[in-house]
């Protein structure tokens, strides 16, 4: 399915139609519950990704194993690492995040939604948590610069995954609440954690451990983005470290290994893969694993993310420069 997003995609944009296709009377038929009056952002923003509402299907539930029992996964491929206090530290496999995106799971008494967008590299876990109400996360089928647009079951609002925030729908203005969890190779997580529990591989058709995005990393220019480059002559499609509204490029990270600054220190260390390079997963360049901790010496919400997007979220955002 998301191989087929890459053509879909590209075809729609070059036929001029994939802007026109989140205008809401295009939608009624696919969202009858939504609130189209209600939107935070212009309409020619959203683009259709290709795959429609729930065609790359979100997980709900899923099953775990102990860490020690998982044979499938190689030492250098990503994970996410949600720890909450009072719970087993859970691994959430980026080779299965990149077929589905989105994952709803229960750790203890906190509800929480793990995502991932692979086009933004951006991955983000939030408290399903709003206004006392439980949310169940899906994939919309949309992008807006480039990135995830989720919906929820409950009301059919649309959100921004980059950001957490309801742009379009009833939740419109809303946030979720990020919580700390960070990308790290499976043989960090099994070293820290062999009592952890790790997510069971989906019962789904797909060509887990692949990757759909062959070289998308190394790409001079992000999919169906035409927003402006980043400023300070920043690659688009480099990884740069997002805390709050500030950036710190990865190459500062990779020539000091750690920087304290802004209330943060943040670690690289080498030895996980990139999930956008090689074709297997596993097999990808070294990307290094990010570590935000605050004085305190607790982990910090951040994202690890391309720069194209830091800028198109946060235009008036702060960037780290040497």
């Amino acid at each position: 399915m998301i191989a087929r997003r890459i053509l879909a995609v590209a075809t729609a944009f070059a036929l001029g139609a994939s802007a026109a296709a989140a205008d809401p009377k295009f939608c009624n038929s696919e969202w009858p519950n939504t609130e189209f009056a209600q939107t935070s952002v212009p309409w020619i923003e959203i683009m259709s990704g290709g795959p429609p509402k729930d065609g790359i299907p979100a997980l709900n539930d899923p099953g775990f194993i102990n860490a020690l029992d998982e044979t499938r996964l190689g030492d250098r491929e990503p994970v996410v690492t949600v720890e909450i206090e009072g719970q087993k530290p859970r691994a959430y496999p980026i080779r299965y995040l990149t077929w589905h995106e989105i994952v709803n799971d229960q750790i203890g008494p906190v509800p929480v939604a793990v995502t991932f967008c692979p086009l933004c590299n951006s991955a983000l876990t939030f408290d399903r948590r709003v206004g006392g109400r439980v949310l169940t996360l899906g994939v919309s089928g949309k992008l807006r610069n480039s990135d995830m647009v989720m919906y929820d079951r409950e009301t059919e609002s649309w959100w921004q995954q980059a950001i957490g925030e309801g742009i379009v729908g009833e939740m419109t203005g809303e946030t979720l609440t990020p919580l700390p969890s960070w990308l790290e190779s499976w043989a960090e997580f099994t070293t820290r954690n062999p009592d952890g529990l790790v997510m069971d591989e989906p019962d789904w058709p797909r060509a887990y451990g692949r990757n759909p995005y062959v070289g998308y990393d190394s790409s001079k220019r992000p999919f169906l983005y035409s927003g402006e480059e980043p400023p300070h002559g920043i690659p688009a499609l480099s990884r740069v470290i997002r805390v709050g509204e500030r950036a710190w490029p990865m190459e500062r990270l990779r020539q000091s290994d750690e920087i304290s600054e802004a209330g943060v220190t943040i670690s690289w260390t080498a030895g996980q893969a990139s999930a956008l390079d090689a074709a297997r997963i596993d097999e990808g360049k070294d990307v290094g694993t990010i570590r935000v901790r605050d004085a305190a010496g607790k982990d910090v919400p951040h994202d690890v993310m391309f720069a194209f997007a830091f800028h198109a979220f946060w235009p008036d955002g702060t960037w780290m420069l040497n």
